[in-house]
């Protein structure tokens, strides 16, 4: 880190002068103290549209809604990645996850071979640090880190704050958990109820109305009021400073929830999300922003917003044009905001010779075409090993309605669920969003669909071709021979 008043203030010209050539978004800093600071609040496992601001009135987030309503709300946010450290991998180093290798996988290293985020933004003077979650799950002591490639562990922003107030420009990582599920426990049902009432849930159409399904939601609308409140309680200690009008508050979500279909899916239910971001005078109040983003995005979008060029390797565009509502640069004038593209490899570690299960996809406003590039294999994990807690399909987390899936696999009332949840699927999927909003019927085969199917295809294509996708091979299973360093699953005899 930079001590020197004088050589703190020639890295910042720098740096701006830097991003001033290369057409980048430099805030129009005048000295080094006017440098902003960065608040991430990053939720695991909360989806779109469950935010008041958004139209959920179940949903409790009156800080979501205030940063929404002082700032910019995004309507198409969504993950690279529907698994939690592979998103936080694309975040940090600004890539795909096909570009960074083990990395697009869950409970993977993180090798020190692509420039990081946090890494720039300490070497440009900031002081790091997060509480909760970071990146992970994963092994990155295995890869030589001393620390969380996120930064510094604090106990709290609040304590972080009391170590920062003199020295400089930060940024923290908030990594709230509340809204993911807590292996069938419940911890946020009472506080749920003090407000809600199961009758009112909302029950998606690909999943059972049962009793246990009510509870799982009402535990999840709880988690995201406890959530928020903690998004709150960061947000005044901001205020009680004089601090937040000089922060970039960033309060975002890396996948979709944890219920049957979602996490570990390219439905919208695991890989939209919800984002807000409020910046002082920076940002015109209440604006909509309409355009397509991936949320991988925020961490070169972070730098942009620094005043830190961002490296070439760091190949995801960032959105501070769309932010700032200002035109794009000329190297970003060909961005595509019409789509955002998603893929997986393995989630858990759930099937025969440790295989994953590769997707590609592309959402766009009215379609969503997802490729099942491996599509003998069980999307939800093989039927006959076990994973956490004794179940098996092990890439569908555990949850009280799980549990009544499971016990209802050869019901016939139940068939229908079985198979968009548990069942082998085609190696192509279409949906109509305008018709099926919730993506139940595959249109891949309908005829009066080809053209479009056509196009999407070719737009897959081209974009695994251009970003250097191993899987163009289609003889390639590169990501399944890497470590996995999580939980090993129980397997029967041999496998």
């Amino acid at each position: 880190m930079i001590r020197s008043t004088a050589r703190y203030r020639l890295l910042h010209w720098l740096l701006a002068f830097v991003a001033l050539s290369s057409g980048v978004l430099t805030t129009r800093l005048n000295a080094a103290e006017d440098r902003p600071n960065v608040l991430l609040i990053l939720a695991d496992n909360w989806k779109w549209p469950n935010a008041g601001v958004l139209g959920d009135s179940l949903a409790k987030t009156p800080t979501f809604d205030r940063i929404a309503r002082e700032g910019v709300l995004f309507t198409h946010v969504f993950n690279p990645v529907p698994s939690c450290s592979p998103t936080r991998s694309c975040l940090l180093t600004g890539r795909y996850a096909h570009e960074i290798g083990e990395r697009a996988s869950l409970y993977s290293g993180f090798p020190k071979d692509t420039p990081v985020m946090t890494d720039l933004l300490r070497a440009a003077g900031y002081k790091t640090g997060y509480s909760g979650k970071p990146w992970g799950p994963g092994n990155h002591e295995i890869s030589g880190w001393k620390e969380n490639p996120v930064g510094t562990k604090f106990a709290s922003f609040e304590a972080f704050l009391k170590q920062t107030e003199t020295s400089g420009p930060f940024f923290f990582w908030l990594g709230n958990t509340d809204t993911a599920t807590k292996a069938g426990r419940l911890p946020y049902i009472g506080r749920a109820r003090a407000t809600l009432s199961a009758d009112l849930m909302p029950i998606p159409p690909e999943l059972p109305d049962c009793p246990e399904l009510r509870q799982d939601l009402l535990n999840y609308y709880g988690g995201i009021m406890t959530m928020d409140d903690e998004a709150g309680a960061a947000i005044r200690q901001l205020e009680d400073r004089g601090l937040l009008d000089k922060t970039i508050v960033i309060y975002a979500s890396d996948n979709g929830w944890q219920m049957p279909r979602g996490l570990a899916n390219c439905y919208d239910a695991g890989s939209r999300v919800p984002m807000a971001i409020r910046w002082g005078q920076q940002l015109k109040p209440g604006r909509v922003v309409d355009p397509f983003i991936n949320n991988a995005e925020i961490g070169p979008t972070i730098l942009e917003l620094t005043g830190i060029a961002r490296p070439p390797e760091m190949t995801l565009p960032g959105f501070a044009d769309v932010l700032l509502d200002q035109p794009a640069s000329s190297g970003e004038s060909s961005v595509d905001r019409d789509a955002v593209y998603i893929e997986r490899e393995r989630h858990a570690d759930v099937r025969r010779d440790h295989l994953g299960y590769p997707m590609r996809a592309i959402r766009t406003r009215d379609f969503l075409y997802v490729r099942n590039l491996r599509s003998d294999r069980w999307p939800a994990g093989d039927p006959d090993i076990l994973f956490l807690h004794g179940r098996p399909f092990g890439d569908v987390d555990t949850t009280g309605v799980k549990d009544v899936l499971l016990a209802h696999l050869d019901d016939p009332e139940f068939a229908n669920f079985r198979r968009l949840i548990f069942e082998k699927r085609p190696a192509e999927e279409l949906y109509d969003l305008k018709s099926d909003p919730h993506q139940i019927y595959n249109v891949a085969e309908q005829s009066v669909y080809a053209a479009k199917l056509s196009e999407l295809r070719l737009r897959v294509d081209h974009w695994m071709q251009s970003t250097g996708d191993p899987r163009v091979d289609s003889e390639s299973d590169v990501f399944d021979t890497y470590p996995y360093y999580g939980k090993a699953a129980s397997r029967p005899a041999g496998k």
